[in-house]
């Protein structure tokens, strides 16, 4: 046989052996699903970080919390940024998502805002309160409430309470449960609302000036980078998860928000 077939053998062995290999070389870009705000304004640094490494990703920003994990879902995402792990585990039960968490984000801790009192001793029977409408984040509010001794929660109510779990409730508190991103614009009707730190920030309100309650620094509602389950291993997914958790987030993080949302790494 030829040196020049060798030759060509060769080249047939090199050129499947790279068709084999999984590249990080894109097509098109990452499509990264993220709620307005800080999540938002993070993803714009990592972005940045990400074409330096040579990882092109295209940020798109929704202004609820149901299309990103539909749109992750239906595959018109690669990932998303924006919720804590027990609203993804609520979402995969309701709706039957198969959308798995890779890594940790951020904190925001929940708070209490309110233009008509500047305590929440202050609040007088039958005062009006917003709740998030959503199981987790509504029962994150009331357990928030109950932390403050203004309720009383069935103990079997868990993370996921809801205002039918009230057990004691010696103000006669009223709920009024609002979609999460409308609940700073319900602070002119209610006495009271609890509102997740982004949609606080994104309506100006200042978290650590503004809310007469907060939850604790040690909250367990950690927010968390998710996929499709089957996409948890994507090399291109696992490099961006390295450059969101690098040491320039973490500082961007602490400069930025202040300590109203918390590095979770």
């Amino acid at each position: 046989m030829s040196t020049k077939f060798f030759k060509s053998l060769a080249a047939l062995a090199l050129g499947a052996t790279a068709f084999a290999q999984p590249a990080l070389a894109q097509d098109k870009p990452l499509k990264i699903g993220v709620t307005a705000g800080p999540h938002a304004q993070i993803f714009d640094l990592v972005k940045q970080e990400a074409a330096k490494q040579g990882l092109q990703i295209e940020v798109i920003e929704f202004t609820d919390y149901v299309q990103p994990n539909a749109a992750l879902a239906a595959g018109d995402l690669d990932m998303n940024s924006y919720q804590h792990q027990p609203y993804l585990d609520s979402a995969n039960a309701d709706r039957g998502y198969k959308l798995a968490s890779i890594a940790k984000t951020v904190i925001f801790p929940i708070g209490i805002y309110s233009k008509k009192v500047k305590k929440l001793d202050e609040l007088k029977q039958g005062a009006q309160i917003g709740l998030p409408n959503d199981p987790t984040n509504g029962g994150r509010a009331l357990l928030l409430l109950q932390a403050q001794g203004l309720i009383k929660l069935n103990p079997d109510a868990g993370l996921k309470a809801t205002p039918i779990d009230v057990a004691e409730n010696p103000r006669k508190l009223r709920f009024v449960e609002l979609d999460a991103a409308q609940l700073p614009r319900s602070l002119d009707d209610t006495d009271a609302s609890a509102v997740n730190t982004n949609f606080a920030l994104e309506a100006g309100l200042d978290p650590n000036k503004d809310a007469i309650a907060r939850e604790s620094s040690e909250s367990p509602y950690a927010n968390v980078l998710v996929v499709r389950e089957q996409d948890q291993a994507r090399p291109d997914l696992q490099k961006l998860v390295g450059i969101y958790q690098s040491p320039v987030v973490k500082a961007f993080i602490a400069e930025k928000f202040k300590g109203a949302v918390v590095a979770a790494w």
